[in-house]
């Protein structure tokens, strides 16, 4: 994420990366881990997030929890808003599945995605997916606009203000020049492009 925290402080935000291990513990517990952080830094002025994948989820279930911050707009950079077709394959080959952990394991079609509820109408929330495949193992089970491990269609939810595909993919979302400035946009003017 730092590309994107660089371009961000240059424009006059103040930047947080929280790291946490996504291999180790569910979502409830993982938004646990980091609601404190986030408190720690919040004023009396809005919070924004950017998210990469897994932690598009979190920041919903944040949300949903209700923030002790005054929330301010959301970028989630390729999330399985609608869970992944591939913890749906991995069910079926146990190694994978395990390997995954529990938050991995909850993304099914069926899991804590797909039950969060809608963003609150309050929040201003953009996706940006990519559809650029550099892992080409996973192909035949996404649709055919993907990023290597999320379909780009996974990524809607109801509410959004805006949503884009860029020519990018998964792993690597976070740093192409279009997200970033898309990403800056949106959070200096709640606008996205038509």
């Amino acid at each position: 994420m730092s590309p994107l925290a660089r371009a961000l402080e240059q424009e006059g935000f103040s930047t947080l990366s929280i790291p946490y291990c996504s291999g180790r513990g569910t979502v409830e517990e993982l938004a646990k881990q980091i609601r404190p952080h986030i408190e720690k830094i919040a004023g009396d002025r809005p919070v924004h997030i950017i998210t990469h994948s897994l932690g598009g989820i979190l920041a919903r279930k944040l949300l949903t929890d209700g923030a002790s911050w005054l929330p301010g707009r959301l970028v989630m950079l390729a999330p399985p808003n609608s869970g992944s077709e591939i913890v749906d394959w991995s069910k079926n080959h146990p190694l994978l599945h395990r390997v995954l952990g529990p938050s991995g394991r909850a993304l099914s079609s069926d899991g804590i995605a797909c039950k969060l509820p809608p963003l609150p109408p309050q929040i201003e929330a953009a996706v940006i997916m990519g559809d650029r495949c550099s892992l080409p193992v996973f192909r035949k089970l996404l649709d055919a606009e993907n990023d290597g491990i999320v379909s780009a269609a996974k990524g809607k939810i109801d509410g959004l203000k805006g949503f884009s595909v860029i020519h990018a993919d998964h792993t690597f979302i976070q740093m192409h020049p279009e997200a970033i400035r898309l990403s800056v946009n949106f959070l200096k003017s709640g606008e996205w492009p038509a």
